[in-house]
């Protein structure tokens, strides 16, 4: 009886799968014959009844039936899987006389602009540039700067907190202690990057913007030399024709301290829209590295004296290029960022 209900399994399977004209109807002739409720799966689950000598025999014969249906299966398979792509690639057709598709470049932000032109300049002078993270410890952001433990820009309202000891840094000054600690003089670097503080977004304030921190440490370093590196600076940035001017003023890490003014490079000094009708525009701050810091770094005082100074990027970016709002550099507006491309 089984091998009568083998024939007729067999012959089934070759009219069912020579009709079948896709994939899933080739799929669903192998359910139906070799899955686990398929027809020849059945035969093979009977043989228990059978003596050994049936049992063999009748398994040879199922094997067999088993080994031809897989064979006609897979070329099914081919057979309809090559039928189906040359049904899709025909009706997929390609113009090759029609325009592409228009590939756009992108520009760099005024930020990364702004930065890379500061770099530039100052490694002309010798300088290398390094970098420290944004998430600082309280000494490196405070303490080894010469903050004074009851500073105001220790408070929680200007400093954003992590933990008790770390904080995301303000200034990007922090560099600059790692850079002693790191490093013997001489000592020549600048260090780009970004710093937050707490304070309202508007036209001219940000929580998070950039800096760049410059230091120099070396014998015999002087005020004037300082003088001489940020007046060069700032021709170069803004043009041959800027003046600059150095007004006493107070941070915690340097003495004396002093911030640079520069004549408005759009009206010469004349008065404007740029510089407040005052001819001058404030840029950064600056001064001679105190000496506490120094001998934080275990620098020999009495030997080595230095310079540090530190500028706002957005505030040279939005110089430079006439932006009257800090928020357009965030705002990741693409019809801003491609006026500078």
């Amino acid at each position: 009886m089984q091998n009568t209900q083998l024939r007729e399994i067999l012959s089934e399977a070759k009219d069912l799968i020579a009709k079948a004209a896709s994939r899933s109807e080739t799929d669903e002739a192998r359910i139906k014959f070799l899955g686990k409720k398929g027809k020849l799966t059945e035969i093979l689950r009977s043989m228990g009844a059978l003596g050994p000598d049936e049992r063999k025999a009748l398994g040879k014969r199922a094997n067999d039936a088993r080994a031809e249906i897989e064979a006609m299966l897979a070329r099914k398979f081919e057979e309809v899987k090559a039928a189906e792509h040359a049904l899709r690639f025909s009706a997929e057709t390609l113009d090759v006389t029609e325009p592409g598709a228009e590939i756009r470049l992108g520009a760099k932000h005024p930020i990364t602009r702004t930065i890379e032109d500061i770099s530039r300049i100052f490694m002309r002078m010798g300088y290398s540039v390094t970098e420290g993270p944004e998430v600082e410890t309280v000494f490196n952001n405070f303490d080894a700067l010469n903050a004074a433990p009851n500073h105001p820009s220790r408070e929680f309202t200007d400093t954003f907190y992590v933990t008790k000891d770390t904080l995301l840094r303000t200034q990007t000054s922090p560099v600059q202690v790692r850079t002693l600690l790191s490093q013997a003089p001489p000592i020549k670097v600048i260090s780009p990057g970004r710093c937050f503080r707490v304070d309202t977004a508007d036209a001219t304030h940000s929580p998070m913007f950039h800096q760049v921190e410059g230091l120099l440490v070396d014998e015999g370093v002087s005020m004037a030399d300082l003088k001489g590196t940020l007046d060069a600076f700032a021709k170069q940035m803004f043009g041959s024709d800027v003046k600059t001017r150095f007004r006493p003023h107070f941070f915690p890490f340097t003495e004396p301290s002093a911030e640079m003014d520069m004549s408005c490079f759009k009206c010469g000094g004349r008065g404007c829209r740029v510089c407040k009708g005052g001819g001058w525009i404030e840029v950064l701050g600056c001064g001679m590295v105190h000496p506490n810091v120094l001998r934080v770094g275990g620098v020999d005082t009495e030997r080595y004296t230095g310079f540090a100074f530190g500028m706002g990027v957005e505030r040279l970016a939005m110089l430079r290029h006439g932006i009257d709002d800090i928020r357009l550099f965030y705002e990741n507006d693409m019809r801003f960022i491609e006026q500078f491309g």
